[in-house]
Order: structure tokens, then sequence, then C-alpha cells
């Protein structure tokens, strides 16, 4: 049976209200276990890396203390230490909402072994990584701190985390689901496609995220992921709403080609 390598990245906007301090949506984190354990039973053929973002957990926190930016005082280090408690506070419901639906998932926190220079992720572990897909297990990741050789401290989004892995993993589609329908235009229309020739062309209708997000909006994303599938071979990229029922589900499987903004 051959594998097919999936990268999935849950938003924060999709699991928490990022508009308040930690608040968690418990309802949706419950129905993104139930739908991928669903589709893993349907396909076990998949090969699936998980990454979450930190929503009104990890954003609020880093947000509060600038830690994206730099780390350097006795204060910012504090605040370091806040973020990365926030952060794997929302993980752990994450990964035992997906042990309850009986997936075997495991998580690599990101801090313990990235190391960054000016904010770009230069060193991360990934033979553990490789150790748990290869054995059967979910390897979950998230947005989180990390020390950084010119800022002293900073902030890596999950974008960037599956980012710097998809050279190694080689992932067919990197699956992003958010609070919307996709890349929205400025009169609120799903682009279906966007590449490089039409990027330039819509970049200024794209905006930032609903609520917190010291990682960028939905520009940020799309910039990322355009870079992405220009370097990895055969790679594409989609964002769609993970708050529709089953279109994680679906877009696992590959029946969701019609929803959502395809990157490519």
């Amino acid at each position: 049976m051959t594998t097919e390598t999936i990268f999935l990245k849950l938003g924060g906007s999709l699991l928490t209200d990022k508009t308040k301090s930690e608040a968690v949506r418990l309802d949706v984190v419950k129905r993104m276990a139930a739908e991928i354990a669903d589709a893993l039973d349907k396909k076990p053929q998949i090969r699936l890396l998980l990454g979450h973002g930190s929503g009104s957990y990890g954003h609020v926190a880093a947000a509060k203390h600038g830690t994206r930016l730099k780390v350097n005082s006795r204060e910012q280090w504090v605040g370091f230490a806040e973020v990365s408690s926030a952060a794997a506070r929302l993980n752990a419901i994450v990964r035992e909402e997906l042990l309850a639906a009986g997936i075997p998932a495991i998580t690599f926190q990101p801090s313990a072994s990235a190391r960054c220079e000016d904010g770009v992720i230069q060193h991360m572990d990934i033979h553990s990584i490789e150790m748990a897909s290869n054995s059967g297990l979910l390897p979950i990741v998230y947005g989180d701190v990390a020390f950084d050789d010119v800022r002293g401290g900073t902030i890596i989004s999950t974008e960037e985390i599956l980012g710097f892995l998809a050279p190694v993993f080689e992932p067919k589609y990197f699956l992003l689901a958010g609070e919307t329908d996709g890349v929205l235009d400025a009169y609120g229309n799903t682009i279906p496609i966007i590449d490089r020739n039409n990027f330039i062309q819509i970049s200024s209708q794209l905006g930032q995220s609903r609520g917190t997000d010291v990682t960028g909006g939905m520009s940020s994303k799309v910039y990322q992921m355009l870079a992405l599938v220009g370097q990895v071979s055969g790679l594409r990229a989609r964002i769609f709403s993970g708050l529709a029922a089953n279109q994680v589900r679906d877009n696992l499987l590959g029946k969701a080609e019609r929803t959502g903004t395809t990157i490519q």
C-alpha cells in the first residue's frame, strides 16, 4: 500500500475564540478529532502530520510581551516562559481529544529543539518525528516559542514549523483549516485558485486574522504557502473552513476539491 503524506494545520482561529483569552472551542476540537479518526480509518495509507495554532492561548500572551520581535530582558524572558506554557495548555487539550478518538497522537514540543536566526528556523529535531510517523503514531507540532541567535527568543508559527519539515516529508497536500471558507477577496468571495500569476493582483485584498495574531494574517499564510509549493515538488496547499462539518475529513480523503482555495 503506497502511503500518501499529508500535512494538516488546524488554525488557532478554528480551535479557539481569538478575541478572548484562552477560550477553547471544545466542541470543535472534539469534532476535529472525530473527523481525523474517520478519515484515517477510511484511508489508512494516509501518513499524517498534524500542526495546530495557539489561538487565544499563545497569541494573547505573545502580544502582551512582544515575544515575536525579541526577548532579552528579565521581564521578556518571563513572558517567553508564559507563552510557552499557554501554547502547551492548548496542545494538551488537542492531544487528549485525539487520543480519546482512538488516534495514537504524540506531541513534539517545537521549543525543545528549534533554533532560529533572526526569526528563521535553522534547526529542529526531525529524526524523532520521522520515527514516530514510521511507527504509526500521529506526530503533533504547534506554534511555540523558540530560542534565536539574533533576537534571543521569538515565536515560530505552525506554518513555519511545517514548512521546515516539508522538504523532508514531501507531503502531497498541505491542508489549512481555519474559520473562513478559503482566501476571500475584497467582496467576501472565495478565490478558488492562487498561484504566482495572480498573487500580486490579489495580495492587497488579503486582510489580517480576526482577533490577536502575532505571526501575521491571511496574506502571510498565502505567501508562505506559495513559497513552499515552489520548493516541494508536487505539493498543493488548500485553505478552507473547518467550521463546516466534515470538511476536514473530506479534504483528507481528497473529496473537497470544489471548496476553499487551492494554492499551486
